[in-house]
């Protein structure tokens, strides 16, 4: 049985019977440990984001709610109004009833739904309406694209006219 040691110098020595006799061996170089690959840190998925509404609900006693949260939609989030009877009725009421699903927080409210959002101002809807666009398309709804006739790169506007469509 021989055992080998490193020396400095990249040599080995043997140990062992023979030990004495031998002249020490170059040593062999030695391939190096394979790059273990190391699972990609994954960022966590971010699913609330926070929002300042531009004018603020005002609640029964006239305090102003501006800043909120909003969640990411689920699928289920975008079907279930479609059941509601206000929204068989005006398609336009889908909005409130999706946003009263996602804002998960405003102001001082201790619970937020569509009877709330159906009572903000008109540009508190439109600035709501835009941010669920934006936060539920990865951040932006534009797209890169090309001009077919000159090549230009330019952006477009890929945003549907209301919320839940596309």
């Amino acid at each position: 049985m021989r055992r080998s040691a490193a020396r400095p110098g990249g040599t080995v020595a043997h140990a062992g019977p023979d030990a004495a006799e031998s002249a020490p061996e170059p040593a062999v170089a030695a391939a190096p440990p394979p790059q273990q690959q190391l699972p990609l840190q994954q960022e966590a998925l971010r699913t609330e984001f926070p929002f300042q509404l531009p004018r603020g609900y005002v609640d029964e006693s006239g305090a102003v709610h501006r800043d909120g949260t909003m969640r990411l939609s689920t699928a289920r989030d975008e079907l279930v109004p479609l059941r509601d009877v206000r929204v068989q009725e005006n398609p336009a009421y889908l909005s409130v009833v999706l946003l009263g699903r996602v804002i998960t927080r405003l102001g001082t409210l201790p619970m937020v739904h569509d009877g709330i959002v159906e009572n903000m101002f008109a540009s508190d809807l439109a600035f709501l309406q835009d941010f669920y666009r934006q936060i539920n398309a990865e951040g932006h709804t534009r797209a890169a694209v090309r001009c077919p006739h000159c090549a230009e790169p330019f952006e477009v506007e890929l945003g549907g006219s209301r919320l839940g469509e596309s």
